[in-house]
């Protein structure tokens, strides 16, 4: 089994609120830049997906907050997709600081909207496995 996927992040002050914790939409956009990074590790860039005429698109998203993060912390941002059958898939991920403490888990349903139609195209596994140059990265 491949390792799991996943990006290093540094908490920047500027991302932290009053009481100097990590801001709650930040979670959001590390876990949506592992998603991203996963992608370009499979060999997906986002002009492929538009010269392709599809985007992922988020469906629902939820985050379990556990353990504060503070400006300077090193984490590790994990990523795995999960397939099932039909038009959505999950994204698993977890974001844990450098000593193994995990500091949030994230678990989205994703889909990939066909641009032109509106809709989500009906099975996205098989999208994403031809459009991949390294679909180990999706856990194929």
């Amino acid at each position: 089994m491949a390792e799991q996927f996943s990006v290093p992040v540094t908490v920047r002050g500027y991302e932290t609120d009053v009481q100097g914790h990590l801001n709650q939409s930040v979670y959001l956009q590390y876990a949506e830049h592992a998603r991203w990074s996963l992608l370009l590790a499979a060999g997906i860039s986002q002009t492929e997906l538009i010269g392709k005429g599809v985007g992922p698109v988020a469906l629902e998203t939820t985050i379990r907050y556990i353990r504060e993060l503070r400006a300077g912390d090193d984490v590790e941002v994990t990523c795995a997709f999960v397939w099932g059958k039909g038009k959505s898939f999950r994204v698993e991920q977890t974001i844990r600081k450098t000593d193994g403490t995990v500091s949030a888990e994230i678990s989205a349903v994703g889909g990939l909207l066909d641009l032109e139609r509106r809709r989500l195209v009906a099975d996205p596994r098989e999208v994403f496995k031809a459009l991949a140059s390294d679909p180990e990265a999706f856990g194929f």
